[in-house]
């Protein structure tokens, strides 16, 4: 089984790496460019580069992805452990990041989008029904599959999308993105938990719905 997790795992970084060519992130102009954080309030569309002199092989490095997350630490039973640019700094201007997602029994990654990177997941235990939904463009279109373990799905970028666990034991994937910093967009997190929230009128209007109802998700999301 362990010799499975490393196979599926090497599957999707090649997966991953293929993604290099068509990144949403622009490409690097140098052979690295590892982050390191301002100190002068300076902001740029990225990180700054830390010094090639004082860079180290521990600035490429991050442990820990054999660790389950706590899915017990989220009423959906599901945990993501982010390897992006903040965990891991040598992926600066690099294009690509990595992350696991662990399942309880049934439990969900709820809707939500990455606004900056496309996501392709590999299963490596248990059975996830995902899917996303196309654009109004393309009538709102909802693609779905039951994937297994070595089953690979992809997540065009920008398209609400969702994972569930299905089976009565726990599952967990691994997932790559065209993107040093995907950012993640929790769909119910956003319209009903902004701060300031969003106007229980407006969104009653919106959702065709009694105020009250509004009122409610808008009371469970703050």
């Amino acid at each position: 089984m362990e010799k499975l997790h490393y196979l599926l795992l090497l599957t999707l970084l090649a997966l991953t790496s293929a993604l290099v060519a068509s990144a949403y992130d622009p490409g690097p102009l140098q052979d690295f460019c590892v982050a390191t954080n301002p100190t002068d309030g300076v902001f740029v569309n990225g990180k700054l580069c830390k010094d090639p002199m004082q860079v180290k092989a521990d600035d490429f490095f991050y442990t820990g992805l054999n660790k389950p997350g706590n899915t017990a630490a989220t009423p959906q039973g599901s945990a993501v452990t982010q390897v992006f640019v903040d965990q891991l700094a040598g992926l600066n201007t690099l294009g690509v990041s990595l992350a696991r997602l662990d399942f309880a029994p049934y439990g969900l990654n709820p809707p939500h989008t990455h606004p900056r990177g496309t996501e392709i997941l590999v299963v490596v235990e248990g059975s996830l029904f995902v899917g996303f939904v196309a654009s109004n463009q393309n009538n709102n279109t909802l693609f779905t599959k039951v994937l297994n373990p070595g089953d690979v799905f992809v997540f065009p970028i920008g398209q609400i999308h969702f994972q569930l666990n299905v089976g009565k034991d726990n599952a967990f994937a691994f997932a790559g993105f065209s993107s040093q910093n995907p950012g993640v967009i929790t769909i119910a997190n956003a319209v009903f938990g902004s701060k300031p929230p969003i106007s229980a009128d407006l969104l009653a209007k919106a959702f065709q719905v009694d105020k009250s109802v509004i009122n409610y998700l808008q009371k469970q999301f703050s």
